[in-house]
């Protein structure tokens, strides 16, 4: 059992189904022709989660045959993911949704029409991209590049017509459909960042003001970039995990006879395969600012809203309802040695502390979107997401980079109490989290062996902060901390100002109070609460 089966003549239909894969109901030729000639959505970032989201979503569309055209996928960093993950399976994949339950939904997405690289030394690849671009048909232009993908350097900026970023060559595609007939369109980030759309919007402006400065573009160039009724850049909320190709699923499909089971690795340490692993849950919730139609993804699940919806949901899952949740597990699980957040859930401490403070701490100032219902939402990241025995993320990956979350992930949350006038007394567990923080960065695990905590810019310089501290029974002077929690680049506001400040560092007391404290001040907090 081969992708490239599907297309062939003799394709043995009843073995696929009989071993539960769903496959494409549309023609694919048929679509593949019509989006060619008159192409609708461009994508840039050929990724795992391009192929497990927008562009499974699409094919649910066109198997229900409320849609006549594909998504042309174009990749600007790695080249090697289209030669080696879409050429050779005429560009379709293999999704394999992997469910709480421990089974798993098979579904061949064959929504992609053609994969391109995205730069000028792949000449035909390059051509063609222009030529899709100056097709009045064409209506969205998004990506999901990472928010490092939206970054500008002057360097590049001094490139001219001829820049390396993708950014930079967006802006230079755009130059071309401007000068072919200012066509509408609309260039829509799917990262999972905040305000994604002034992102892309920042870079498109500050390639397009350099160029008119340097004479090689005129300011209408910039007046058409501007201009929200032929050019807008809707925000929008993603949010679905899409791990690395696992062994587990691999061997699932093994035992298939699915043979296209293996991985790739890239020269540019790409994980990808002719599959794509991911969870069952999803969220795509975009502003409906399209000024030249758009793709009808709400058939599949999408939500279209007002601006200030989309950031409620942005505010609800980042401040409420995942990421405070992720970063308290993180915490937690490293100096406790769990290395899967899935086997976290199976912790009664760790999972009540995620409970309690996403139900009763957090819920009380939770921003309410209207499109998701935020009880909703914690039930599914609760019930379905965290404990899913297929999802290989690990308590050290989330732990990245913490010192640059806190001040979203729980200031935002005690400043909405102070704000507010709600009783500070309430909080209990996410005063604890903070306390975690500070016992977490000396990098001791709560058998007594060191461990190295994950990759932080700030974690050196927190770290001299705590160093007087030992874990050791007995009283020590824990004074050092206030110095860690006045940090309102680190916590979004001086802790050191708020009612809280004796709680959380009585808490850190106790938690650095000798081998097993750890678990001991959670289980005491926990049980009490």
């Amino acid at each position: 059992m081969k992708l490239t089966d599907i297309q062939n003549s003799n394709f043995d239909k009843a073995q696929w189904e009989e071993k539960g894969y769903t496959l494409p109901k549309f023609d694919i030729e048929a679509v593949k022709q019509k989006t060619h000639d008159e192409p609708t959505w461009v994508h840039f970032g050929a990724g795992n989660i391009f192929r497990a989201f927008p562009a499974a979503m699409l094919q649910k569309v066109l198997d229900n045959g409320d849609y006549d055209r594909g998504v042309i996928v174009a990749e600007g960093f790695d080249y090697e993911i289209i030669d080696k993950a879409y050429a050779p399976y005429n560009n379709m994949s293999l999704l394999v949704l992997l469910k709480s339950d421990g089974s798993i939904e098979k579904r061949v997405v064959a929504s992609v029409t053609e994969s391109l690289k995205a730069d000028k030394q792949f000449e035909a690849d390059w051509n063609r991209l222009a030529e899709i671009f100056v097709n009045p048909s064409l209506e969205m232009i998004s990506f999901t590049i990472t928010e490092k993908g939206y970054s500008v350097v002057d360097a590049d900026l001094e490139r001219g017509l001829e820049p390396q970023f993708i950014m930079g060559k967006v802006t230079a595609l755009m130059l071309k459909r401007f000068e072919a007939g200012a066509y509408p369109v609309t260039i829509q980030s799917m990262d999972n960042c905040s305000h994604n759309g002034d992102k892309v919007k920042n870079a498109v402006m500050a390639y397009a003001n350099a160029w008119v400065k340097a004479g090689i573009a005129p300011q209408s160039f910039v007046d058409y970039l501007n201009d929200n009724s032929k050019v807008s850049y809707p925000w929008s909320m993603i949010d679905k995990i899409t791990p690395r190709p696992d062994k587990l699923v691999q061997d699932m499909l093994a035992k298939d006879g699915f043979e296209d089971n293996y991985t790739i690795i890239t020269d540019r340490n790409t994980y990808t395969a002719p599959f794509v692993n991911a969870e069952e849950t999803e969220y795509l919730v975009m502003e409906d600012d399209y000024t030249n139609g758009r793709p009808p993804l709400e058939k599949a699940g999408a939500i279209y809203a007002q601006r200030e919806t989309v950031d409620k949901v942005e505010k609800m899952k980042v401040c409420t309802c995942l990421n405070p949740l992720h970063t308290a597990m993180s915490i937690y699980g490293c100096m406790l040695g769990y290395t899967l957040i899935s086997d976290e859930m199976k912790d009664e401490d760790i999972k009540g502390l995620i409970t309690k403070i996403g139900y009763i701490e957090a819920m009380p100032v939770v921003v309410d979107p209207g499109v998701l219902k935020p009880s909703d939402f914690i039930d599914a990241v609760l019930t379905r997401r965290l404990p899913n025995p297929f999802m290989p993320d690990a308590p050290q990956r989330i732990a990245t980079d913490t010192s640059q979350k806190l001040s979203i992930r729980f200031g935002e949350t005690i400043k909405a109490y102070i704000k507010n006038g709600l009783n500070m007394n309430d909080l209990v567990l996410i005063p604890l989290v903070l306390a975690g923080y500070a016992r977490y960065i000396k990098g001791i695990d709560d058998n007594g062996n060191e461990f190295t905590p994950s990759a932080d810019p700030l974690l050196a310089e927190l770290q001299e902060i705590v160093k007087p501290l030992e874990v050791k029974t007995g009283e020590q002077d824990m004074s050092c901390l206030k110095k860690l929690y006045a940090r309102e680049d680190v916590f979004g506001l001086n802790l050191c100002e708020t009612e809280l400040i004796d709680r959380i560092i009585e808490m850190a007391a106790e938690l650095y109070n000798g081998t097993g404290a750890v678990r001991n001040t959670l289980h005491k907090y926990v049980s009490a609460r």
